[in-house]
């Protein structure tokens, strides 16, 4: 008896879907990243500097590529920094 009980929990089994993101440079419309926009490339970067991945910050592809671009621009035009300073 026990063993059929818990066939019919298994077989009700849930699985968290992953939770779609939209896009923050979709959603405002824009068609170009803009490497002067330093305030929202901040946004997609970590606290080390690094640029977020695309399941982090919700881009398609074209977009994380332009974003990729507009942040290593801005790193060699010096607006953004490489790293963070060490604390």
């Amino acid at each position: 008896m026990a063993r059929e009980s818990r066939d019919k929990a298994d077989k009700f089994q849930t699985f968290n879907r992953p939770k779609v993101k939209v896009a923050r440079i979709s959603a405002s419309g824009k068609q170009y990243i803009d490497y002067k926009d330093t305030e929202s490339l901040r946004k997609v970067m970590s606290g080390n500097g690094k640029i977020q991945s695309r399941k982090r910050t919700g881009a398609n592809a074209i977009e994380q590529r332009m974003l990729a671009g507009a942040v290593k621009r801005a790193r060699y035009m010096a607006l953004l920094p490489y790293v963070t300073a060490a604390s």
